[in-house]
């Protein structure tokens, strides 16, 4: 057995993050430094500032969602066996609701709730 392999793994898994953070930290401060002070004639900032900036940008408007892809491929195998379950007839059934919802937009649903 080779449990090398596997403890390397977990290694790359707890530095991958943090290796990222700091990354993208440094990207903030160059294009900020680069850029604003001559458009906006704002301060050049620190590494920690731009740190800064990002972790409010993150409480603020709720971004840096990671793992959402293998969220969506869960629901989206979930979904999937639902289907598979349904009897032909039912698989249909809830096809042509949902090709019912989906046409006609936004301002044609409003008029058929209203009829």
């Amino acid at each position: 057995m080779n449990h090398n392999k596997h403890k390397k793994g977990w290694i790359f898994l707890f530095l991958c993050p943090p290796l990222i953070l700091l990354g993208v930290t440094w990207i903030v401060m160059s294009l900020w430094n680069c850029l604003l002070p001559d458009i906006l004639g704002v301060k050049s900032i620190t590494y920690w500032q731009a740190m800064g900036i990002l972790i409010l940008s993150k409480i603020l408007f709720g971004g840096f969602h990671f793992g959402k892809g293998m969220r969506d491929f869960k629901e989206k195998k979930m979904m999937r066996e639902k289907m598979m379950s349904l009897s032909p007839e039912e698989r249909e059934k809830f096809k042509e609701v949902w090709k019912d919802r989906c046409s006609g937009g936004f301002f044609n649903r409003n008029n058929r709730t209203n009829e």
